[in-house]
């Protein structure tokens, strides 16, 4: 088994978060910490991102016992990116209550000398300028994926569409399919964005599964059903780094990796909602994560 880093790119957090079932403040959060430590099982993870000088020295020693190299972290003067919302009764529905971007509000990676050949690329939902940044940083990479939201689809589509035409993979929602493409049907909007030259779509349904779309075929995997999910957030990008942590086991990333790499994917989000913050992450062996797989292949077999 080939064992290649990933690179990723993408925010650090505190976050202060209430659920049905209870609530958590200056919780470790952001889509950097959340894919790493879900891709951290399978490789060594080389981490981007910027965090004030409240951000806690444990947490970079924690990050580091997990793989994860944070030669890429900047430590700034300022506060930490923070993020506060409640969660209703449904819990796929939430609240955001606030939004401090803090030292984020001026983040420009810098991609260490050390990283930029790395292999495998994950752009996590920053600005689109700063991902066609990185994207002129790194060095011919074997394979990139990335993921955005509603607001940048809203405020910057034209940079974009320039991100999206330099990857390999999306990685969104119903939703923000149906902004990038103005189709609501889900198989329209997956043929149009491919005419757009895009090799490979997922679309992440949270508790319903996810898609994988290609030019010649589209593949279903339904979520791993939890008892309880505990806070889903960070569920996407656990979700992304289940992905990006499995392909970096491949030799080749064709579709059929891409299939079983949803199914782990799926299976990273799932451990992720069992707890508060990045807690559901940090004890995972490959051995409860291949139990998972296993389960969920099971549920799709006839």
């Amino acid at each position: 088994m080939s064992n290649r880093p990933v690179l990723v790119v993408g925010s650090i957090a505190f976050d202060d978060v209430e659920t049905p079932f209870g609530k958590r403040e200056n919780a470790l959060g952001g889509s950097a910490l959340y894919f790493s430590l879900a891709a951290a099982p399978f490789t060594t993870v080389n981490l981007v991102g910027v965090a004030g000088e409240d951000f806690p020295k444990a947490a970079i020693q924690m990050l580091n016992a997990h793989s994860v190299n944070t030669r890429g972290l900047a430590i700034v003067p300022g506060k930490t990116f923070r993020w506060g919302g409640k969660y209703h009764d449904d819990i796929n529905q939430r609240d955001t209550l606030y939004t401090y971007l803090n030292v984020f509000a001026d983040f420009r990676p810098i991609i260490p000398e050390s990283y930029r050949t790395t292999p495998l690329v994950f752009l996590g939902n920053i600005q689109p300028k700063l991902q066609l940044d990185v994207l002129q940083q790194v060095m011919h990479p074997q394979f990139v994926a990335l993921d955005t939201m509603n607001l940048w689809i809203k405020t910057t589509p034209r940079e974009l569409e320039d991100a999206i035409r330099q990857v390999d993979l999306l990685i969104i929602n119903d939703s923000e399919l149906a902004e990038i493409t103005g189709k609501l049907n889900l198989i329209a909007g997956l043929q149009k964005i491919h005419q757009k030259g895009l090799k490979y779509v997922i679309i992440k349904r949270g508790e319903h599964g996810a898609y994988f779309s290609w030019n010649k075929g589209i593949f279903f995997s339904p979520a791993f059903p939890v008892a309880k999910a505990i806070d889903p957030t960070g569920a996407g990008d656990s979700f992304a780094g289940g992905l990006m942590g499995y392909l970096a086991t491949c030799n080749q990333i064709t579709p059929a990796a891409l299939r079983k790499a949803v199914i782990y994917a799926c299976v990273l989000g799932s451990f992720c909602v069992e707890n508060f913050s990045v807690d559901g992450l940090l004890n995972l062996s490959l051995a409860s994560i291949e139990q998972r797989y296993q389960f969920l292949r099971r549920m799709v077999k006839i």
